[in-house]
């Protein structure tokens, strides 16, 4: 196997290119390459566009490709090589190149579920998010997202918690300064288990290059989950790659009246599978695989609770006086919720309960800095959200 030949040809056709007919015609990639343009050109399987970018790249410009790799730590996995995955080997335009950076496991060996969803998710859609990731995790089922903030970032941070591996595929090449809002999560999916791309290094990210990795999510998954989406999100997408693949796709249920989950609701009507619990998302593949196991399994309550260590604090006891006083602060502090508007309500739906950084917040609401932190400070004087060190916030 020459890396060289596969990265020349994914120079040379682009990202999502159907390239197995073509290599089916030519018998090889090194075949491929070592013709001549007349043979290109009487080939019925390439276009003529395709032959004319054929002849615009050589082995050299690949050779400058694996070097900025290996200057780098960035690994190159190729069709033909044996640590490709099956899973996104049978689609029917895999990359014919994957860049990594971290460790590939034998993702055949695992369940995986791909997550994805909105960037500006509601608090609702980033804990069950998470939690479902968290539950899944546990069991031994491996979490594929996108590394993006708002759902993919719950859904890897879910799996982390759980101290197992996931892996985000990216929509843009290694070394660009994509989405730095996210660069101390990625570095924790990236010792946890990998980044990954088709893009080649320094290709930047454009409003293209994002439908092109959602096929990869979901070709690396058994099953994918759709979280919150709305009627044009780009979510159905990832989830319509799923159904021409052949997985099996879930969808989180959610009020019929929340705009932000028309497309979500709309998956279910269409026959996706309703994702009440992590048990859901996985008890069907536990005969396919030996590495998941389902006794393992958490409620989402117990997965929302965590479990009681020895040194924790000892809980209040129970009472009908404080479960009334609970309930009582808490329906104050959602009518008081209820009733923000403007800056104060964009920045409140951009919290839950895991803190949140101001440039994530700023990347959620589109707000200017100034018009976000005055929010902020309002919301806490209310007492609705509490904030810590480094320009951190979260609902309180």
């Amino acid at each position: 196997m020459d890396v060289r030949y596969w990265v020349w040809l994914q120079l040379c056709l682009g990202e999502g290119a159907h390239f197995k007919p073509i290599i089916e015609e030519f018998g090889s990639v090194e075949k491929l390459y070592s013709q001549n343009i007349i043979d290109w050109k009487m080939s019925p399987a390439l276009s003529p566009a395709q032959v004319e970018r054929l002849t615009k790249f050589s082995l050299r410009d690949a050779e400058r490709v694996i070097i900025d790799c290996e200057n780098n730590g960035w690994k190159i996995v190729c069709y033909d090589d044996g640590m490709y995955p099956e899973k996104l080997k049978n689609i029917t335009n895999p990359p014919a190149v994957l860049y990594v950076d971290g460790e590939l496991i034998n993702l055949d060996a695992f369940a995986t579920i791909g997550i994805v969803g909105t960037r500006k998710a509601s608090p609702y859609a980033m804990k069950a998010a998470k939690l479902t990731a968290k539950g899944i995790s546990i069991c031994g089922a491996v979490v594929i997202s996108g590394g993006a903030l708002g759902v993919d970032s719950a859904a890897h941070t879910g799996a982390l918690d759980a101290n197992a591996k996931t892996y985000a595929v990216l929509g843009s090449g290694f070394g660009t300064s994509y989405l730095k809002a996210n660069s101390e999560l990625r570095n924790r999916i990236k010792n946890s288990g990998a980044l990954i791309t088709e893009f080649p290094p320094f290709v930047k990210a454009t409003k293209n290059t994002f439908p092109l990795r959602n096929r990869i999510i979901s070709g690396l998954s058994d099953g994918l989950l759709v979280v919150e989406a709305g009627v044009k999100s780009g979510s159905l997408i990832t989830a319509h790659h799923a159904l021409e693949q052949n997985r099996d796709v879930f969808a989180l249920p959610a009020s019929i009246l929340d705009y932000n989950f028309y497309g979500t609701n709309k998956l279910i009507e269409d026959g996706a599978t309703p994702a009440t619990s992590p048990l859901v998302l996985i008890e069907r593949y536990a005969e396919y695989y030996s590495t998941l196991d389902l006794s393992k399994m958490q409620t989402l309550r117990e997965l929302a609770e965590g479990k009681l260590e020895s040194d924790s604090p000892v809980r209040e006891q129970v009472t009908f006086d404080n479960i009334r006083k609970n309930r009582a602060e808490r329906l104050q502090k959602e009518e008081k919720a209820f009733l923000l508007e403007g800056d104060e309500k964009k920045v409140y739906s951009a919290l839950d309960d895991e803190l949140t950084t101001i440039e994530e917040i700023l990347e959620k609401t589109g707000l200017a800095a100034p018009k976000a932190l005055a929010a902020l400070t309002v919301l806490e004087m209310k007492g609705l959200t509490e904030s810590a060190s480094g320009k951190r916030y979260k609902l309180k």
